[in-house]
């Protein structure tokens, strides 16, 4: 059974037989919990849910972005699906050094990869769901159709955008500023966003009556048919302002989307504590999940008290160097040897945990796996230089107040625009679903965010920006190259216990996100704490790597806590050679859970950003 829990949660973890979602938004939970009492499974649910979040949390992913998802059946099947859309075939190094450029601006077209989301949430649907496609895709057509109250957050956003809509990016004006800028808890629809869901339903039910030809219809229409054919004719023309100070044009192509589909993997897999810890492959950032438990585990984590510098300072070291790893050895493995299997060793773990000393490294320190000898990026090395002739790594922190990842923002002067010295926060989406029939779902969509590029005219979503996290230094795993993934920062989890589904779990914030879960999971599996306490625990992370956000700053030694660590924690950190930064005592994460134990299943949601909310009974 899981634990109880003997202190207090701001709110309490839920336990039923029936089913539970746990999200970023109340609206989706519902949602998804209105789909598995219409007789649903989690994976129904969960396509419902990550639809409707496309519509309520514009600013933190659309139907133009991506969806890592990982899942297990009542059956023991585990799948990853690879929600993460390629570069374009017109994307190459040689293109971006012709524009001057030596990193990939973190907005406008040019860091637009073909976009996942909507391909993946089909392929869901139809291999592991058994819902028919008006089911999942009625409440995000209602929402955007008919409305829903803007979140502070989204409103914040578009209002930090304005003035670039108005002076720059006419559509996204024409969707967003109607009306002027929304106010936090108005009444905001999106007819045009509803018109291509409806449009994508239509011509699907019009293909005829059977689910899985109805499912490859849609997929057509989006991919090939008239959204594919909308953003070719869009991108074949435009040529839109970004942050580097001139417009350019992207280098996507419709043809690129006809080409494109979603693929099931295998997870990457660590045993850990007698629980198996499933994560997604190096083109994302999950195995850096299982390089931290590895080291962790030979450092006698039990002995130290869950609150205590000794016991943050130790976490903190290993991320240092799994993060390193992630830098020099992570990429697509369809394009790139990455040594895997001797990053995820014991005995590279052995080598590796001796660099975690009594006192805060300063260095970047990527290891050799197999002997390999490690290379960085240019951006790593601050070899590589902005427009305007300032490196890319800096020691002044960079992250926003929340903690969350960060995306490009704009500050607009006159009819110039020009990048902010301090990038606006830009976030992602998380989820999990638990069912009766002993499903359990993990997955976190992001990209296609409002402020990051123009709305295509006529569909009302944006495309996604997750190209930014290709380096543009040759010959390394994540080395930009047309067809491929980026390394992104998306990182769904799951853990299986004695081959069974039991812990699905995640959280918003791009390269923080594999350390606010690291730091959930060890207060349930080490400290045990029910998923509540664990979620409402005071939350820290380091940002001494390279930013996977343009324009890719380090923070070497940076670490934010929240004030409730407490001064005496604060002051050991310090005195260690940590330069802490304290935040609000609940800004950091977004965590969320469901799990399965005994016969019972249990969700837990974060209260932190006010929007997070579980449902189950």
């Amino acid at each position: 059974m899981l634990p109880r829990g003997s202190s207090f949660t701001t709110r309490p973890q839920l336990a039923g037989t029936f089913g539970m979602v746990a999200s970023t938004h109340w609206l989706a939970s519902a949602a998804g919990m209105a789909v598995l009492e219409a007789g649903g499974t989690a994976f129904d649910a969960a396509v419902a849910a990550g639809l409707v979040l496309q519509v309520v949390e514009p600013h933190m992913n659309g139907l133009g972005g991506e969806v890592p998802i990982i899942g297990c059946t009542g059956e023991g099947e585990v799948f990853v699906l690879d929600g993460q859309g390629p570069a374009g075939g017109s994307a190459t190094v040689p293109a971006f050094g012709a524009m001057g450029l030596e990193l990939i601006p973190g907005n406008g077209l040019l860091p637009a990869c073909v976009p996942a989301a909507f391909g993946t949430w089909l392929l869901l649907l139809q291999r592991y769901g058994r819902l028919p496609l008006r089911a999942v895709m009625q409440y995000a057509i209602g929402y955007a159709r008919d409305g829903y109250p803007m979140t502070a957050g989204a409103s914040a956003t578009i209002g930090s955008a304005e003035q670039l809509f108005r002076q720059h990016w006419a559509s996204s004006a024409e969707v967003y500023l109607g009306g002027g800028v929304p106010a936090p808890g108005s009444r905001f629809a999106n007819p045009a966003l509803a018109a291509t869901y409806q449009r994508i339903l239509d011509e699907a039910e019009a293909a005829g009556a059977g689910r899985d030809q109805q499912i490859e219809a849609a997929r057509r229409a989006y991919y090939q048919g008239f959204v594919a054919e909308a953003i070719d004719a869009y991108l074949a023309g435009a040529e839109v302002m970004d942050l580097t100070g001139q417009p350019h044009r992207a280098l996507l192509s419709g043809a690129d989307l006809a080409g494109w589909q979603a693929r099931v993997e295998q997870p990457v897999t660590l045993d850990f504590m007698g629980l198996t810890v499933c994560k997604t492959g190096p083109w994302g950032q999950g195995p850096v999940f299982l390089q931290q438990l590895a080291l962790l585990d030979g450092l006698g984590l039990a002995s130290l008290a869950p609150g205590s510098a000794d016991y943050r300072h130790a976490v903190i070291e290993c991320a240092k160097l799994a993060f390193a790893d992630r830098e020099a050895w992570y990429g697509d493995p369809r394009f790139a040897d990455v040594p895997l299997d001797a990053l995820l060793s014991p005995g590279y773990a052995a080598q590796r945990r001796p660099l975690v000393g009594s006192e805060a490294s300063g260095e970047l320190r990527p290891g050799s796996p197999d002997g390999r000898p490690p290379r960085l990026p240019g951006y790593a090395t601050g070899a590589v230089r902005l427009p305007g002739g300032t490196t890319t790594v800096a020691a002044e922190p960079t992250a926003e107040e929340s903690g969350a990842g960060t995306a490009p923002g704009w500050e607009v002067t006159g009819p110039g625009v020009r990048a902010m010295a301090r990038p606006t926060t830009g976030d992602t989406c998380h989820l999990d679903v638990a069912d009766r029939f002993g499903n359990l779902v993990s997955v976190t969509p992001s990209g296609g965010w409002l402020q990051s590029s123009p709305v295509i005219p006529g569909l009302g979503f944006c495309l996604g920006t997750r190209a930014q996290m290709f380096t543009l230094t040759e010959g390394l795993p994540n080395t930009l190259a047309p067809g491929k993934r980026p390394r992104t920062t998306l990182t769904p989890s799951l853990a299986l216990r004695g081959g069974e589904p039991y812990l699905a779990f995640g959280t918003p914030g791009g390269d923080q996100q594999d350390q606010w879960t690291l730091a959930f999971f060890l207060n349930h599996v080490v400290f045990g704490m029910n998923l509540q306490e664990a979620i409402d625990a005071p939350a820290f992370h380091t940002r001494h790597f390279p930013s996977s956000f343009y324009p890719r700053q380090a923070a070497p030694r940076e670490i934010d806590v929240e004030s409730r660590v407490g001064e005496q924690v604060i002051e050991e950190l310090r005195a260690r050679g940590h330069l802490v930064t304290v935040r609000a005592p609940w800004s950091l994460g977004r965590v969320s859970a469901v799990a399965r134990d005994g016969g019972l299943l249990y969700a837990a949601a974060n209260a932190r950003g006010m929007q997070g909310y579980a449902i189950g009974r």
